[in-house]
């Protein structure tokens, strides 16, 4: 078995690269050096020396098609390098484990767009993906139900696992080195922080909530993180990328998914374990696993709900009872990474590779 990841990036970057990044280290910690196939690397990084890196040059590749070039390559690359089995963290044909953590079409329907022709070919990439693979890791029910309903696979060969977190980045701090991180983002004691990290403001959410948040009495700040934002106002602060969001998760008092399609999202999962809840639409997927205090739901198509979502979490932040003490026990899923990984390896090996 020559083990073999492919994806975007080996890199920090979004939920699929951080899942990459947490499988790489996974698969460290027990002896295990897979193959990494990748547009871009950054070789800053530890788990790029805990790899075989295999960049695929894109140089001369318009942007529009590098996912198909990237495709076209793997499919080489996998059968001359007798790459077995193949963990896809991208759509391509090549994978024998197709990680699903979206859906095109689904994605689409949310956002109200019609498929053009570079949808067309993302569909039909996205088909092979998982027709061509054996075993299908949906990260959440909502995924699992789109793959059958925009591409009728199969439900027997659909596997519901949940993303892993690096439960040593995201837990909790004390109060004290809380408030440092609180006092080094120059955030406010006398309202209640709630962050939404976003690197796509309008799949985000992010018009929804600058209407209530630019518009509320309440005491409250929104935090973004990420991309740069075109607005300002008294209730709102850019917080900029960051490299180090697991700070900002502790030093919040609420992280908040407004997603109009997330069909996972690690933020929420991410959060939680730094000890902060999360407000959390109807339309997303991690709202499968967030119970009790960690998630405080909310319907995108009832807009008064998100007011009333923010005033019961401040309700909350005013008693001073909105911190999560344990925040495993709020999570219907073992996150750790090992427990992931044991099923990875588990499919790997019962399908005879």
């Amino acid at each position: 078995m020559h083990l073999a990841i492919s994806n975007h990036g080996l890199r920090n970057s979004g939920g699929i690269e951080r899942y990459a990044l947490t499988l790489v280290r996974g698969l460290h910690a027990r002896g295990i050096r897979p193959v990494f196939a990748a547009k871009a690397f950054d070789t800053a990084l530890p788990e790029y020396g805990w790899v075989d890196p295999v960049r695929v040059g894109m140089a001369l590749v318009p942007g529009k098609l590098r996912d198909f070039w990237f495709d076209h390559r793997l499919r080489a690359l996998k059968r001359n390098g007798g790459w077995a089995p193949l963990i896809a963290c991208n759509q391509t044909g090549a994978a024998d484990i197709a990680i699903c953590g979206s859906n095109h079409p689904a994605y689409l329907e949310a956002m109200g767009q019609r498929a053009g022709r570079i949808d067309r070919w993302k569909i039909a990439l996205e088909r092979a993906h998982l027709t061509n693979a054996k075993v299908v890791i949906a990260h959440s029910r909502l995924l699992a139900r789109q793959v059958i309903q925009h591409y009728g696979i199969a439900p027997a060969k659909i596997e519901l696992l949940y993303p892993p977190v690096d439960g040593l980045r995201f837990s909790p701090v004390d109060a004290a080195a809380r408030n440092a991180l609180r006092t080094g983002l120059d955030l406010p004691d006398d309202r209640a922080v709630f962050l939404l990290a976003s690197t796509g403001h309008r799949r985000k959410g992010l018009d929804l909530l600058l209407d209530f948040f630019q518009g509320t009495r309440l005491p409250v700040l929104l935090a973004v993180a990420g991309r740069p934002i075109d607005a300002k106002g008294p209730n709102l602060r850019y917080l900029g990328y960051r490299s180090d969001i697991e700070d900002v998760f502790r030093a919040v008092d609420f992280s908040v998914i407004a997603s109009r399609y997330e069909p996972f999202g690690l933020v929420g999962v991410e959060s939680v374990l730094c000890g902060t809840p999360v407000l959390v639409a109807d339309t997303v997927g991690c709202a499968e696993v967030l119970q009790g205090a960690a998630g405080l739901p909310f319907s995108l198509a009832h807009p008064m709900s998100l007011g009333a979502a923010v005033e019961r979490a401040v309700a909350s932040w005013q008693e001073g009872a909105h911190r999560l003490e344990s925040p495993r026990d709020h999570l219907g899923y073992d996150p750790d990474v090992g427990v992931h990984l044991d099923a990875l390896l588990r499919w790997a090996g019962t399908k005879g590779w």
